[in-house]
């Protein structure tokens, strides 16, 4: 039985994430709207996505380009890196303008109940990065930005017992409370490690 093609990309569309049935099938109506052009485009774009992006060599970041643009920029401080769970956590941590060092993505974090052990994600890669060709690349600080989860922290932890014996400083972003939130409606691990945190003025 032929699937009506309306019905067919509504379909597509509603196993993205976040797209309910109904923003699905508004999805599909609108590129039916659109110019040929665009839904060709379209196309073209999805079809481009999984052919040329992979994984850079380097930080395992999705690049259509390898080394990736961070890795390439000269002036970013190669003795620091950055490790993030995800590249959309790397996009966050970019937007903030505030960290010039480079990334290494774990494309995933450590949880034993789901089947995610040390050689599911890219912890291999990060180990293998640690020491550089001349004393200016050698990495001197790792920052690890895992989630303030229970898999972010048990990862976090796992990372440091791996990198410390190198003798590299390995460090924790700051965790607590978020600008503009009031005190009485935080819970108490948030306080707590706002408190622990705290920092001089």
């Amino acid at each position: 039985m032929t699937v009506d093609p309306i019905a067919r990309l509504t379909l597509l569309f509603a196993r993205l994430p976040g797209v309910g049935e109904k923003t699905a099938q508004r999805l599909a109506f609108y590129v039916l709207k659109s110019p040929a052009e665009y839904a060709s485009d379209l196309a073209q774009a999805l079809l481009l996505l999984r052919q040329e992006v992979r994984l850079c060599s380097q930080c395992c970041n999705l690049t259509a380009q390898d080394p990736c643009a961070i890795c390439k920029d000269p002036l970013r401080d190669a003795r620091m890196i950055c490790v993030v769970e995800s590249v959309p956590d790397l996009l966050a941590v970019e937007r903030t303008r505030e960290f010039r060092g480079r990334y290494h993505v774990l494309h995933g974090a450590l949880s034993p109940l789901d089947g995610i052990g040390p050689d599911q994600i890219k912890l291999k890669e990060l180990l293998a990065r640690l020491h550089g060709t001349g004393p200016d690349e050698s990495v001197q600080e790792v920052i690890i930005a895992t989630d303030p989860t229970v898999e972010g922290e048990a990862t976090a932890l796992y990372i440091t017992r791996l990198v410390k014996p190198h003798g590299i400083r390995v460090t924790r972003i700051a965790q607590g409370l978020p600008s503009g939130a009031d005190l009485e409606y935080a819970d108490q691990i948030t306080l707590s490690r706002a408190i622990s945190g705290r920092r001089e003025l």
